[in-house]
């Protein structure tokens, strides 16, 4: 797997990962793209037919990271995507549209899916988008965080319209992948069980009450 596997050649300075972007239809996830990797935003945008994605580069520690985002080519109007969509993933946002709670409600569904077509650790972050439109929130920022503990997942709400934490909700997935890649724990399966103590989000669904909330960034976390 090409995500891995530059883990150990050329030097290891340079690195390509694949993250997916999924949710249900119209969340905004083309326009989050869209506005990460050309800060360009469509408000008249039509759902994505055929294959698209956009590769961003950022430095970390002295080396060049590339991250290949895969927009879902609007499958996800069909319930759901291909396999071939997850082959080689290392990084997924799952993005809902904090005005309609349908979206909210599909997030099991989608990382279900996700489980099942993964084949190694994926860094994972729910995404809260359309956080301009607070005045018709159907979502609170308190649900989605709730959500994000119960999974383990990084959580961050963004608005693709203005923005807000656009940038960061990438870059946090990213950096994350890194920290797996830089641990040699990529095709782990104990990874799960021996979390670092770098992680940011240390919470895990059988969770013993403890409250780990750094790690969460809303709208309104300024």
């Amino acid at each position: 797997m090409s995500s891995s596997d530059e883990e150990g050649g050329g030097g290891g300075e340079e690195y390509l990962f694949k993250i997916v972007i999924i949710g249900d239809s119209a969340v905004g996830k083309s326009n989050l793209l869209s506005r990460y990797a050309r800060n360009e935003f469509n408000p008249h945008s039509k759902a994505t037919i055929g294959v698209e994605f956009q590769t961003q580069s950022m430095e970390i520690d002295g080396k060049e990271v590339k991250a290949q985002i895969w927009d879902t080519a609007g499958q996800e109007r069909f319930r759901a995507v291909t396999s071939a969509y997850y082959r080689g993933a290392v990084g997924a946002l799952i993005v809902y549209d904090i005005t309609r709670r349908t979206t909210f409600d599909s997030i099991s569904r989608w990382l279900d899916e996700l489980k099942t077509h993964s084949d190694t650790t994926v860094a994972r972050m729910l995404v809260g988008n359309k956080c301009d439109l607070e005045s018709i929130r159907n979502v609170s920022t308190e649900e989605g965080k709730s959500l994000a503990e119960a999974e383990g997942l990084f959580f961050m709400e963004t608005s693709a319209l203005d923005s807000t934490n656009v940038k960061s909700a990438f870059e946090i997935v990213i950096r994350e992948i890194y920290s797996n890649v830089s641990r040699k724990v990529l095709n782990s399966d104990s990874y799960k069980a021996e979390l670092s103590l770098n992680r940011v989000t240390l919470v895990k669904s059988e969770t013993d009450g403890s409250k780990q909330t750094s790690g969460y960034f809303s709208c309104c976390s300024r």
